[in-house]
């Protein structure tokens, strides 16, 4: 059995993290204390802390391969003492990248330099994840440090991107493509294939991206998504190609492996997506099999007002997990310790995403093991290093 909260009328209600769904138990049982140090168990994985490397991108593959830098990026953070590291948004499809220097995992060239990466975090003792992932509209983009701005349809690098709809990001950006159902069914297929490939690689947990404006997102979020056919309009239709996907995503993964999926919370846009929607989709995931609901939002359109403030979406995993009963991952300006551990010990969430203050201090778990006041599990070999000097 996994670790329960206690029920009180602040905390959502406990949950049974290998069912995915809320747990009946008895409120007088006594259970152990939760802290952000704790392992966690969710079906057949046991995470040494509540500790996770967020997906982030690095913009510098070619052809989508890994090579030594995200190598040695992802592997110090696992000397560093995670307890899940995500390897950046991944993409299904060539058309799925955001830049041409993402990573990808489209053919079967891409399995052993992934494999690589996931053998070095799991002699490390961290649970190795990739995020699989579709760009849609925000796809053929320079790098960040480049402006970022949309490829102009002469540069060789660029390619043709698609959507739901045909609605560009930016107003002055050329229309996506409207996927066709040939072009939804490929879709899909390119996520179970995909799916194969990192389980392949040695990838113990999947995650979907469906969040940040990019492909599952724009089809849940009506202000990208003005389909008149089965995946436009209502929010069951709304719903209809994620929930696709992670039923054909779910099919590949072994027994004893959880399913995460990530979502944008809110579009911070009247009349977009928003939490209400997020609940009902939480639910829907909940049915799925999803076991973990990564917490994030925004990035759907470029004019939104987001209210940026140390773990302003936090909230959104607490509701999220109170009200439809999937764990969750709680996202979002997330750098000390105490306020980390906060987080688990409060219920708001199970698991706590760190991503740019993680990019800033790799050994950001030990250093929140110090914090906490609790032993500092420093790698072997820096272990000179590491103990007081004498005098």
């Amino acid at each position: 059995m996994s670790e329960l909260r206690p029920t009180t009328t602040q905390n959502p209600p406990p949950l049974d993290v290998r069912l995915g769904c809320p747990a009946v138990i008895d409120p007088t049982r006594a259970r152990p204390a939760i802290d952000l140090l704790s392992p966690l168990t969710i079906e057949g994985v046991t995470f040494k802390n509540r500790i996770v490397v967020s997906p982030m991108c690095q913009y510098c593959a070619v052809d989508g391969l890994a090579d030594d830098w995200h190598l040695v990026h992802l592997g110090s953070r696992a000397v560093g003492g995670a307890g899940l590291i995500f390897v950046e948004a991944t993409a299904v499809l060539p058309e799925g990248r955001i830049s041409p220097g993402d990573l990808g995992i489209w053919g079967d060239q891409h399995i052993e330099p992934l494999a690589r990466i996931a053998r070095f975090l799991e002699s490390q003792g961290t649970v190795p994840g990739i995020q699989i992932a579709h760009a849609g509209r925000k796809g053929s983009c320079e790098p960040p440090w480049l402006g970022g701005a949309r490829l102009k349809p002469t540069d060789p690098a660029a390619w043709d991107v698609v959507a739901p709809s045909p609605i560009p990001f930016h107003d002055d950006d050329p229309a996506p493509i409207e996927l066709d159902h040939a072009a939804i069914d490929r879709v899909v297929e390119a996520f179970a294939a995909a799916t194969r490939r990192a389980v392949a690689a040695g990838f113990r947990i999947i995650e979907i991206h469906m969040a940040h404006g990019y492909l599952l997102h724009e089809f849940l979020s009506p202000l990208s998504n003005h389909r008149t056919d089965e995946y436009g309009g209502s929010l069951e239709n709304r719903f209809r190609l994620p929930l696709r996907v992670v039923k054909a995503v779910k099919a590949e993964i072994p027994e004893g492996s959880p399913l995460f999926v990530r979502i944008s919370a809110t579009d911070w846009v009247a009349g977009g997506w928003d939490l209400e929607q997020s609940v009902e989709l939480g639910k829907a995931f909940c049915l799925a099999g999803v076991k973990v609901v990564d917490c994030s939002s925004g990035a759907l359109v470029p004019h939104a007002k987001i209210p940026v403030a140390k773990g302003f979406q936090v909230p959104f995993a607490a509701t999220i997990r109170r009200e439809s009963g999937v764990g969750t991952g709680a996202v979002g300006v997330i750098t000390d310790p105490h306020q980390a551990n906060e987080i688990i010990t409060s219920g708001a969430a199970d698991l706590v995403f760190v991503g740019r203050e993680m990019l800033r201090d790799p050994y950001w778990p030990i250093h929140a093991e110090q914090a906490l006041q609790k032993p500092a599990h420093w790698p072997i070999q820096y272990g000179y290093a590491v103990k007081p000097i004498k005098s």
